[in-house]
């Protein structure tokens, strides 16, 4: 099975009550939405992987990935998409190496969403709408900002995807911005989108 965005949506909140998790899933899945666009690939999908890669993060955070796989599997979800999901925690948690453009897109983009987050929020807008790649490149090289942020994963999902870096900021900040009122950064900007 391939599930829905609402039955993705269902099968996450049966797991995650955390608003800055649900926050978090809806980040990863407007960017993977406008990555997928930009790919020509199916926004639905890539949206639903983006919104269920972090399914288990907040009940069982030790054995993250691996319970999501379990839940999936019981849920009758494909195979193909419980490894999508499961291959954004390469070399962290799982051995599943991101193979296609989606998981190596997710695989990258998943720690840069948490980045560009905490960088809007110490922004006087608190905002996504008027964040520049430069503001992200600078807190970027500053190890003690956002310091659970792995900046290695992001740079080897850089390599991935034979992008660089700052094309992939550019392209998630843009993917935030189009949801960024469902994940609390509109800040005090009239709305641009």
């Amino acid at each position: 099975m391939k599930p829905t965005r609402q039955q993705a949506w269902q099968i996450l909140t049966e797991y995650t009550k955390s608003e800055a998790l649900l926050q978090h899933a809806l980040a990863v899945e407007g960017v993977m939405r406008h990555f997928a666009e930009l790919a020509g690939e199916d926004p639905e999908e890539w949206g639903v992987i983006g919104l269920l890669h972090d399914l288990d993060y907040e009940q069982f955070p030790d054995q993250h990935c691996h319970k999501t796989a379990e839940i999936l599997a019981e849920k009758g979800v494909d195979e193909k998409l419980i490894r999508a999901v499961c291959s954004h925690g390469y070399g962290i948690c799982t051995d599943i190496e991101p193979q296609s453009q989606l998981e190596k897109t997710l695989y990258t983009i998943d720690e840069l969403t948490g980045l560009i987050n905490a960088v809007c929020l110490m922004r006087p807008s608190r905002s996504v709408l008027d964040l520049e790649v430069k503001s992200v490149r600078k807190k970027f090289k500053q190890p003690s900002f956002a310091a659970g942020v792995n900046r290695e994963v992001i740079l080897k999902g850089c390599e991935m995807l034979g992008m660089d870096l700052n094309d992939i900021i550019l392209e998630t900040i843009a993917g935030m911005r189009k949801v960024a009122a469902e994940i609390g950064l509109q800040g005090n900007l009239q709305s641009q989108v």
